[in-house]
C-alpha cells in the first residue's frame, strides 16, 4: 500500500483497499475544475465523495466538474493557501486552521463558520489508540502511553491538525485524572518523551507505524484507525480510551480564490453536498461520524464506540486560546519538547 502527498485527480482508486436544496443556477461553461485542499486522513473520503458530487452536478447543470485533491498536515495546508495555493475549498482538520485563512490575508470572512450547518462541520471524529495485534504491551488508556517501555507514534502539532487534537486529548485526560494543568503538562512531557519521530501529518504517522513498523501505539483519528484496521485486518487493534475529544473538522470556500476564478457557485454547492443524505452516508462509510443526517447516524452507529467526549470550547476555551496556550511559539508544546 502506498500513500501520496501530492495532488490527486480523478479517476483514482482509494489508497486503502435533510438534503440541502441548491438555488436556481445560471448557465455554466462546459467544464470546471476545483481544488480541495484538505488534511491527511480525508483522502479516501473525498475520492468517493468527489465522484458522487461530479455525477450530481453534471445531472443538475450539464457541466463537467473535476476535483483535484491536495493533502498534508492541516496547519501546513492552511499555510500553503495563505502563501498562494489556489484552493477553491478548504476542508481542514480544525476550525483554528481555517480561522488562519481569515487572520492571515482575509481569504475568508471572519464569520465563515456560520455559513453552513453544524458550525460548518459536516462530519465529526475523535482520537483513539491503535496497537499491534493482540495488544502485546497491554495498553488500555492514556496513562499507559507514559510507561518507559512504550513507544508512541503521533505527528507534530506544529504542522498537523490531528496532532493538536491528540495533544489536547492527552492533556485533558491528565488534567482530570491527576489534577490541574501543571500535572497535565508533566504528563504530556513524558508522553512526548516516548515519541521517537514526529511526522508532519497524520498519514505520515500512520505510515511510520503500519509500514515502517515503528512504535507500540499510534494516536490516531478514529476514521484513520478503522481504515487501517480494515486494510490490514488482524495486524492492528483499536483501543477506545476512557476519555477523548470531539474533533470537528470544518469546511469553507476560499472566497478570494473562488471569486477570482469564477467558481463560487460550484464550490458552494460542493460543500453543501456534504450535508445531503449521500454526502453523509459517504462520510459514515469512511468512518467519520455524520453530523446532521439521522439516517446516516443510525446506519453507522454500531461501528463507533460510545466514548466520553469533551469539546475544545469546554476544556480549552476554544481554538484561539488553545493555540496560544499550547501551540504558539514558546507555548506549552515548545516548552516540553525542547526539553526532550
Amino acid at each position: 500500500m502506498s500513500f501520496r502527498r501530492d495532488f490527486i485527480k480523478f479517476p483514482l482508486a482509494a489508497t486503502f483497499a435533510g438534503a440541502l436544496a441548491l438555488t436556481a443556477l445560471p448557465s455554466f461553461a462546459q467544464s470546471v475544475t476545483l481544488l480541495n485542499v484538505s488534511y491527511d486522513p480525508t483522502r479516501e473520503l473525498y475520492v468517493e465523495f468527489n465522484q458522487a458530487f461530479a455525477k450530481h452536478w453534471k445531472a443538475k447543470t450539464g457541466q463537467d466538474v473535476t476535483i483535484k485533491q491536495s493533502h498534508g498536515g492541516s496547519g501546513k495546508q492552511a499555510r500553503s493557501i495563505i502563501d498562494g495555493l489556489d484552493a477553491d475549498v478548504a476542508t481542514l482538520a480544525l476550525a483554528g486552521d481555517t480561522d488562519a485563512l481569515h487572520t492571515n490575508g482575509g481569504w475568508i470572512p471572519k464569520d465563515w463558520q456560520k455559513r453552513l450547518p453544524h458550525n460548518s462541520s459536516p462530519y465529526t471524529s475523535t482520537i483513539v489508540l491503535v496497537v499491534r495485534q493482540g495488544n502485546p504491551k497491554g495498553i488500555k488508556d492514556w496513562d499507559d502511553l507514559v510507561r518507559p517501555d512504550v513507544k508512541v507514534i503521533t505527528p507534530n502539532p506544529k504542522t498537523s491538525g490531528g496532532a493538536r487534537w491528540n495533544y489536547l486529548a492527552a492533556w485533558e485526560f491528565a488534567k482530570r485524572k491527576y489534577g490541574g494543568d501543571a500535572k497535565a503538562k508533566d504528563f504530556v512531557a513524558k508522553l512526548y518523551g516516548n515519541v521517537p519521530v514526529l511526522d508532519t501529518g497524520a498519514r505520515g504517522s500512520t505510515i511510520t507505524f503500519a509500514q515502517r513498523n515503528q512504535g507500540d501505539v499510534l494516536i490516531a483519528w478514529e476514521n484513520e484507525a478503522y481504515l487501517l484496521e480494515k486494510e490490514f485486518g488482524a495486524k492492528f487493534d483499536v483501543i477506545a480510551p476512557s476519555i477523548s475529544i470531539l474533533a470537528e473538522p470544518a469546511v469553507s470556500v476560499v472566497d478570494k480564490n473562488v471569486d477570482k476564478k469564477g467558481t463560487r457557485a460550484v464550490a458552494e454547492a460542493y460543500l453543501q453536498y456534504l450535508y445531503t443524505e449521500e454526502g453523509q452516508d459517504i462520510a459514515g462509510k469512511y468512518f467519520y461520524r455524520p453530523a446532521v443526517s439521522d439516517k446516516a447516524k443510525a446506519k453507522y452507529a454500531k461501528q463507533f464506540p460510545k466514548l466520553n467526549l469533551f469539546t475544545i470550547n469546554d476544556a480549552f476555551g476554544g481554538w484561539d486560546k488553545a493555540a496560544k496556550d499550547h501551540f504558539a511559539d514558546n507555548a506549552s508544546f515548545d516548552q516540553i519538547y525542547t526539553k526532550k
